[in-house]
Protein backbone atom coordinates (compact mmCIF):
# COMPACT_ATOMS: atom_id res chain seq x y z
CA UNK A 1 0.00 0.00 0.00
CA UNK A 2 1.05 3.52 -1.08
CA UNK A 3 0.83 6.52 2.55
CA UNK A 4 -2.45 7.24 0.93
CA UNK A 5 -3.78 4.23 1.10
CA UNK A 6 -2.45 3.50 4.71
CA UNK A 7 -4.10 6.45 5.87
CA UNK A 8 -7.84 5.93 4.14
CA UNK A 9 -7.52 2.35 4.22
CA UNK A 10 -9.43 -0.35 2.27
CA UNK A 11 -12.88 0.89 3.53
CA UNK A 12 -12.12 4.17 1.91
CA UNK A 13 -10.60 2.67 -1.34
CA UNK A 14 -14.17 0.66 -1.25
CA UNK A 15 -16.06 4.11 -1.31
CA UNK A 16 -14.15 5.42 -3.78
CA UNK A 17 -14.76 3.03 -6.04
CA UNK A 18 -18.59 3.43 -5.01
CA UNK A 19 -18.24 6.75 -5.73
CA UNK A 20 -16.33 6.71 -8.66
CA UNK A 21 -18.94 4.77 -10.60
CA UNK A 22 -21.96 6.01 -9.57
CA UNK A 23 -20.53 9.76 -10.84
CA UNK A 24 -18.95 8.59 -13.60
CA UNK A 25 -22.80 6.81 -14.70
CA UNK A 26 -24.24 10.25 -14.53
CA UNK A 27 -21.62 11.47 -16.85
CA UNK A 28 -22.58 8.89 -19.13
CA UNK A 29 -25.99 9.35 -19.16
CA UNK A 30 -25.69 12.91 -20.13
CA UNK A 31 -23.48 12.11 -23.14
CA UNK A 32 -25.15 12.64 -26.62
CA UNK A 33 -25.10 10.08 -29.56
CA UNK A 34 -21.98 12.12 -31.26
CA UNK A 35 -20.47 11.95 -28.14
CA UNK A 36 -21.42 7.89 -27.66
CA UNK A 37 -19.86 7.60 -31.17
CA UNK A 38 -16.71 9.67 -30.94
CA UNK A 39 -13.15 8.11 -30.21
CA UNK A 40 -11.92 7.73 -26.48
CA UNK A 41 -8.31 7.63 -26.06
CA UNK A 42 -8.30 3.87 -26.29
CA UNK A 43 -6.80 2.95 -29.60
CA UNK A 44 -9.65 1.66 -32.03
CA UNK A 45 -12.38 2.54 -29.24
CA UNK A 46 -15.09 4.57 -29.30
CA UNK A 47 -16.54 6.37 -26.08
CA UNK A 48 -19.52 3.01 -26.28
CA UNK A 49 -16.74 0.74 -26.13
CA UNK A 50 -14.99 2.03 -23.41
CA UNK A 51 -18.38 2.28 -21.17
CA UNK A 52 -19.23 -1.46 -22.29
CA UNK A 53 -15.70 -2.49 -21.30
CA UNK A 54 -16.14 -1.07 -17.74
CA UNK A 55 -19.06 -3.03 -16.91
CA UNK A 56 -18.15 -6.67 -18.00
CA UNK A 57 -17.06 -7.67 -14.71
CA UNK A 58 -20.21 -6.85 -13.28
CA UNK A 59 -22.11 -8.86 -16.45
CA UNK A 60 -20.01 -11.93 -17.22
CA UNK A 61 -19.62 -14.94 -14.61
CA UNK A 62 -15.77 -16.04 -13.91
CA UNK A 63 -17.13 -19.20 -15.92
CA UNK A 64 -18.52 -17.35 -18.69
CA UNK A 65 -15.42 -15.52 -18.79
CA UNK A 66 -12.95 -18.01 -18.75
CA UNK A 67 -15.05 -19.24 -21.70
CA UNK A 68 -14.40 -15.90 -23.34
CA UNK A 69 -10.45 -16.27 -22.55
CA UNK A 70 -10.62 -19.80 -24.16
CA UNK A 71 -12.08 -18.47 -27.39
CA UNK A 72 -10.09 -15.74 -27.78
CA UNK A 73 -6.83 -18.49 -27.42
CA UNK A 74 -5.92 -17.39 -23.74
CA UNK A 75 -5.36 -13.70 -25.23
CA UNK A 76 -6.56 -11.64 -22.83
CA UNK A 77 -6.94 -8.25 -24.44
CA UNK A 78 -8.19 -10.02 -27.92
CA UNK A 79 -10.93 -11.58 -25.32
CA UNK A 80 -11.69 -7.66 -23.69
CA UNK A 81 -11.66 -6.32 -27.31
CA UNK A 82 -14.23 -8.86 -28.96
CA UNK A 83 -16.80 -8.13 -25.55
CA UNK A 84 -16.09 -4.53 -26.04
CA UNK A 85 -17.43 -4.60 -29.56
CA UNK A 86 -20.07 -7.23 -29.41
CA UNK A 87 -21.32 -5.06 -26.03
CA UNK A 88 -21.58 -2.25 -27.13
CA UNK A 89 -23.48 -2.67 -30.45
CA UNK A 90 -26.21 -5.10 -28.27
CA UNK A 91 -26.66 -2.67 -25.26
CA UNK A 92 -28.12 0.65 -25.56
CA UNK A 93 -26.91 4.12 -24.46
CA UNK A 94 -29.13 3.34 -20.97
CA UNK A 95 -28.27 0.66 -19.91
CA UNK A 96 -24.54 1.03 -20.62
CA UNK A 97 -24.45 4.21 -18.32
CA UNK A 98 -26.65 2.46 -15.82
CA UNK A 99 -24.90 -0.81 -15.43
CA UNK A 100 -22.38 1.32 -13.63
CA UNK A 101 -24.66 3.02 -11.22
CA UNK A 102 -26.45 -0.18 -10.73
CA UNK A 103 -23.12 -2.33 -9.73
CA UNK A 104 -21.47 0.88 -7.93
CA UNK A 105 -21.13 -1.81 -4.76
CA UNK A 106 -20.02 -4.59 -6.81
CA UNK A 107 -16.79 -6.65 -5.40
CA UNK A 108 -15.16 -7.05 -8.86
CA UNK A 109 -12.06 -6.53 -8.84
CA UNK A 110 -9.00 -7.45 -11.84
CA UNK A 111 -7.14 -10.08 -11.39
CA UNK A 112 -3.80 -8.56 -10.32
CA UNK A 113 -3.82 -5.35 -7.99
CA UNK A 114 -6.67 -5.61 -5.71
CA UNK A 115 -9.10 -3.08 -4.49
CA UNK A 116 -7.01 0.02 -5.62
CA UNK A 117 -6.51 -1.82 -9.27
CA UNK A 118 -10.39 -1.80 -9.39
CA UNK A 119 -10.40 1.94 -8.05
CA UNK A 120 -7.94 2.65 -11.13
CA UNK A 121 -9.50 0.28 -13.81
CA UNK A 122 -12.99 2.50 -13.54
CA UNK A 123 -11.42 6.14 -13.09
CA UNK A 124 -8.34 5.44 -15.80
CA UNK A 125 -11.31 4.35 -18.22
CA UNK A 126 -13.43 6.91 -17.15
CA UNK A 127 -10.63 9.89 -18.25
CA UNK A 128 -10.17 7.85 -21.22
CA UNK A 129 -13.94 9.13 -21.99
CA UNK A 130 -14.34 12.66 -20.09
CA UNK A 131 -10.58 13.70 -21.59
CA UNK A 132 -10.87 12.77 -25.13
CA UNK A 133 -14.59 14.13 -25.12
CA UNK A 134 -13.22 17.49 -23.51
CA UNK A 135 -15.14 17.71 -20.46
CA UNK A 136 -14.09 19.13 -17.31
CA UNK A 137 -11.89 17.64 -15.13
CA UNK A 138 -13.99 15.24 -12.75
CA UNK A 139 -11.70 13.38 -10.91
CA UNK A 140 -10.90 14.26 -7.39
CA UNK A 141 -7.18 14.85 -6.10
CA UNK A 142 -7.46 12.33 -3.65
CA UNK A 143 -8.44 9.49 -5.68
CA UNK A 144 -6.18 10.80 -8.19
CA UNK A 145 -3.29 10.55 -5.70
CA UNK A 146 -4.23 7.12 -4.41
CA UNK A 147 -3.66 5.74 -7.82
CA UNK A 148 -0.68 7.78 -9.20
CA UNK A 149 1.14 6.96 -5.39
CA UNK A 150 0.46 2.58 -7.25
CA UNK A 151 2.56 4.02 -10.31
CA UNK A 152 5.90 2.01 -10.76
CA UNK A 153 8.17 0.13 -12.95
CA UNK A 154 6.17 -2.80 -13.03
CA UNK A 155 2.84 -1.29 -13.71
CA UNK A 156 4.53 0.90 -16.47
CA UNK A 157 6.33 -2.11 -18.27
CA UNK A 158 2.25 -3.78 -17.89
CA UNK A 159 0.47 -0.61 -19.49
CA UNK A 160 2.97 0.07 -22.16
CA UNK A 161 4.06 3.64 -20.85
CA UNK A 162 8.12 4.35 -21.81
CA UNK A 163 8.93 7.25 -19.25
CA UNK A 164 12.70 6.52 -19.97
CA UNK A 165 14.31 9.97 -19.79
CA UNK A 166 11.29 11.43 -18.43
CA UNK A 167 10.80 13.26 -14.99
CA UNK A 168 6.74 13.51 -14.15
CA UNK A 169 5.19 16.47 -11.84
CA UNK A 170 2.26 17.26 -11.02
CA UNK A 171 0.98 20.70 -11.31
CA UNK A 172 -1.83 20.34 -8.78
CA UNK A 173 -0.35 18.10 -5.76
CA UNK A 174 2.94 17.31 -4.81
CA UNK A 175 3.85 13.96 -6.54
CA UNK A 176 6.32 13.33 -8.95
CA UNK A 177 8.43 10.21 -10.65
CA UNK A 178 10.99 9.51 -12.57
CA UNK A 179 14.70 11.23 -12.09
CA UNK A 180 14.98 12.05 -16.34
CA UNK A 181 16.38 15.28 -17.57
CA UNK A 182 13.32 16.08 -19.57
CA UNK A 183 9.84 17.46 -17.42
CA UNK A 184 6.78 16.32 -17.99
CA UNK A 185 4.46 18.53 -16.23
CA UNK A 186 0.45 18.55 -15.93
CA UNK A 187 -2.72 17.72 -13.94
CA UNK A 188 -2.61 14.95 -11.68
CA UNK A 189 -6.03 13.34 -14.06
CA UNK A 190 -3.59 13.73 -16.71
CA UNK A 191 -0.65 12.47 -15.62
CA UNK A 192 -2.00 8.91 -14.51
CA UNK A 193 -3.32 8.73 -18.06
CA UNK A 194 0.43 8.81 -19.30
CA UNK A 195 1.63 6.51 -16.47
CA UNK A 196 -1.36 4.20 -18.08
CA UNK A 197 0.54 4.38 -21.58
CA UNK A 198 -2.29 7.02 -23.12
CA UNK A 199 -1.61 10.31 -25.17
CA UNK A 200 -3.43 12.61 -24.57
CA UNK A 201 -4.97 15.93 -26.15
CA UNK A 202 -2.70 18.72 -26.81
CA UNK A 203 -2.31 21.03 -24.78
CA UNK A 204 -2.71 19.56 -21.61
CA UNK A 205 1.07 18.56 -21.01
CA UNK A 206 3.84 21.49 -20.69
CA UNK A 207 7.94 20.32 -20.61
CA UNK A 208 10.47 19.25 -23.15
CA UNK A 209 9.06 15.89 -22.73
CA UNK A 210 5.26 16.42 -23.15
CA UNK A 211 5.36 15.53 -27.14
CA UNK A 212 6.14 12.20 -26.97
CA UNK A 213 2.66 11.85 -24.73
CA UNK A 214 0.64 14.40 -27.17
CA UNK A 215 -1.85 12.80 -29.36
Amino acid sequence: MNSVQQEQGAGWIREQIAAERRELAGVFAGLTAEQWNSPSLCEGWRVREVVAHMSTGFRHSTARTLGELVRSGGNVHRMADRIARRDAAALTEDRLAAALAEHAEHPWRPPVGGRIAALAHDAVHGLDVTVALGLRARLPLPRAAALLGTVSARSLRFFGARLEGVRLRATDLDWSYGQGPLPVEGRAEHLLLVAYGRRVPAGLLSGAGAERFTR
